[in-house]
């Protein structure tokens, strides 16, 4: 997935435009906007919830402790359980899907929607799973420059992924990275029929050992963690911290992305295509998620307790806490440090985020994409963020190390839904003067 060629983004309709303070490993966080996006912008309340990097953070206490894990299989056939970024403040009882962007329920489905000059929709859990196995039924958006993903993404960018490009609807494509590191090695495609016009469910097997991909029950690909030994770094280049779930649709596209990533997914954007001319927008439509828990009984992969926390800037599986620290802000001028804030002007965590006198508190959708960009250009390049290190290895260069327990430390046209129901956020999003707006739909 993409995380690089950032835009500095605000939501318009909520709050004043921010010029955004970027973060990433080697530029913290200031004390004043302690929290780093998953998009690698720093502000309070929603940048300290689901998605802030502690290790970019001002500090690792700055975001805001991520719920366990809990066993759950959630059917979209209305909205239940979905709540917009702006009103999400970390507790999971009330939400199990926070969303950024617009989606409509439709017969017994959920439509994630990409409207013209918008970057998409992304839905990501409220909680955590820290090794499991997840399912997702689903069938794909179409169309040149356009991406779904389903994936998992821990705040430390350890990812797994699953991705479909429009022009390509019978190959979804594997892939994953450590700590955010562009790797161009470990990609893998598993051949199906049409993902448009047919649901499959795709599913992530994930154990402290092995990562395995399954589309309807068949095995398409395995990943051993004993294969991932980076002898650079002396550590094994593999996704072991809690994640959360994210499905998505977003314009790979995008005229403003890298090269790269506009190549891989299949060109620039038509935003006059059959489904903008039939519906609006393009859409990708799932159906199911189901989340199982690893449910180890010591860690790494417990969910004993309240949240999970890191101790050590190192952001291996070695450093995650499952423990009983709170995961709810007051309100959105909360950050990890202080749960309890709240505007001066309201007892409520209701009141307008705008009321914060300039303090950035929600952060906007990055049109390259919620993950890591594993696509360069032809040099080679990409514009993501990472120390550029190649984050693959061969066994020969470690102990071949494969117990369970492994320590990093140790080693068809919806035309009609329109008229349903919809949740949809106004955002404007800033780049070289141009405004893209998050339309209401």
């Amino acid at each position: 997935m993409v995380r690089s060629s950032l835009l500095l983004a605000a939501f318009a309709a909520i709050a004043t435009v921010h010029a955004a303070t970027k973060c990433d490993l080697d530029n913290h966080c200031p004390e004043s906007q302690p929290c780093c996006s998953q998009y690698g912008d720093c502000g309070k309340g929603a940048y300290c919830l689901g998605g802030c990097d502690p290790l970019s953070s001002f500090g690792l206490d700055s975001c805001v402790p991520a719920p366990v894990c809990q066993d759950k299989t959630y059917t979209f056939k209305d909205m239940t359980g979905i709540t917009s970024k702006t009103k999400y403040l970390g507790d999971p009882s009330k939400t199990d899907w926070v969303m950024d962007g617009s989606a409509v329920p439709y017969k017994n489905s959920l439509l994630l929607t990409m409207a013209p000059s918008t970057v998409g929709t992304v839905l990501a859990t409220s909680r955590y799973m820290w090794y499991g196995n997840v399912k997702a039924k689903f069938k794909t958006g179409r169309g040149k420059g356009v991406v779904t993903a389903f994936i998992l993404l821990s705040d430390v960018k350890d990812e797994i992924d699953y991705e479909y490009v429009g022009v390509d609807l019978k190959t979804a494509q594997t892939n994953y990275y450590y700590q955010g590191i562009t790797n161009y090695k470990e990609g893998g495609n598993i051949s199906l029929s049409d993902t448009f016009n047919n649901y499959h469910e795709y599913e992530i097997r994930w154990t402290p050992d092995s990562i395995t991909w399954l589309v309807d029950g068949q095995v398409g690909r395995t990943k051993l963690r004993k294969d991932t030994w980076n002898a650079t770094s002396n550590q094994w280049a593999f996704p072991q911290t809690p994640a959360r779930v994210q499905i998505s649709i977003w314009p790979g596209g995008l005229a403003s992305n890298a090269q790269g990533t506009i190549d891989w997914a299949g060109g620039v954007i038509d935003w006059s295509g059959p489904d903008i001319q039939a519906n609006g927008y393009y859409y990708a439509q799932f159906e199911s998620v189901s989340v199982e828990c690893f449910n180890a009984d010591n860690a790494p992969g417990t969910n004993k307790k309240t949240s999970y926390t890191y101790n050590n800037k190192a952001g291996t599986n070695d450093t995650v806490v499952d423990g009983d620290k709170p995961t709810i802000l007051k309100s959105l001028l909360g950050t990890g440090t202080d749960m309890n804030a709240n505007y001066a002007d309201s007892g409520s965590s209701s009141a307008d985020p705008s009321a914060s006198s300039g303090v950035a508190v929600i952060p906007g959708l990055d049109g390259a994409g919620p993950g890591t960009d594993g696509h360069p250009d032809a040099s080679g390049s990409t514009t993501s963020s990472g120390d550029g290190q190649d984050g693959s290895g061969t066994a020969a260069d470690a102990a071949d190390s494969t117990e369970t327990g492994f320590s990093q430390g140790l080693e068809t046209n919806p035309s009609g839904a329109v008229a349903g129901k919809t949740w949809s956020v106004v955002a404007a999003v800033v780049a070289g003067g141009v405004v893209l707006g998050m339309g209401l739909l």
